[in-house]
């Protein structure tokens, strides 16, 4: 079960969002948007939407520089794997109180506002509410990491990340004895990228970087002064 679930679970994931997403945007285009809600409730909006999208983006940068960087990085510019453990928790652990708070408020207002609610989906509702499970988890492992500082289950995380997108034989053998709560923490967020083509979350991969860069001015006037 372990090798299904850690070792065969991850290659599907990735493939349902690969395809999926790539499916959807050729067959479904104009349903590759947010569909904000930003009119109703805004103040709310605005300060959970601002809290979760940054306290989730450095978590996902952290995550993908802390566990796909080689362990020999590490140790070739002399950072310990408990020093490395230590600025994993601290620096995750604040960016995921931000993305928690952001998420609950967000999520409170899908669940209390009726006209919100009225304009959500139930794929709406139900991946904010794993999102925010995703980061109750997440924050829990830390409480798991802090009663040991030698940084070996983390390595142990990173060798199976690293064996997982490397595409080396045995990666699920290094979560053989790992704590169940990063296990589900594991399963919960291959199971959101399954889920990750089906809902709003594909606008990630449409982020407006292009505006940096985009010649020009955008016009825009106000309905007291419309265009003649």
């Amino acid at each position: 079960m372990n090798y299904v679930l850690f070792g065969i679970y991850p290659y599907i994931a990735i493939t349902v969002m690969i395809l999926g997403s790539v499916i959807r945007y050729d067959h479904d285009p104009f349903s590759w948007k947010s569909k904000s809600s930003q009119i109703l409730r805004r103040r709310q909006f605005v300060i959970g939407s601002v809290l979760f999208h940054v306290g989730v983006l450095i978590i996902l940068g952290g995550h993908l520089v802390g566990l796909l960087t080689p362990i020999a990085v590490f140790d070739a510019i002399g950072i310990s794997h408990g020093a490395k453990q230590v600025m994993a928790m601290t620096v995750g652990g604040i960016a995921g109180v931000m993305a928690l708070i952001g998420g609950a408020l967000l999520l409170h207002r899908r669940l209390t506002d009726p006209r919100v609610r009225a304009h959500s989906t139930l794929a709406d509702t139900g991946i904010l509410a794993l999102l925010v499970a995703q980061l109750v988890l997440g924050l829990a492992t830390i409480l798991v990491s802090m009663q040991h500082l030698d940084g070996h289950e983390m390595t142990l995380l990173m060798s199976w990340a690293q064996g997982i997108v490397y595409l080396r034989a045995g990666a699920a053998e290094h979560l053989a004895h790992v704590h169940w709560l990063f296990k589900l923490h594991i399963l919960l967020g291959l199971t959101i990228f399954v889920l990750f083509p089906f809902t709003r979350l594909v606008h990630m991969i449409s982020a407006p970087v292009r505006y940096l860069w985009r010649p020009g001015y955008q016009i825009v006037r106000s309905r007291r002064f419309p265009a003649e």
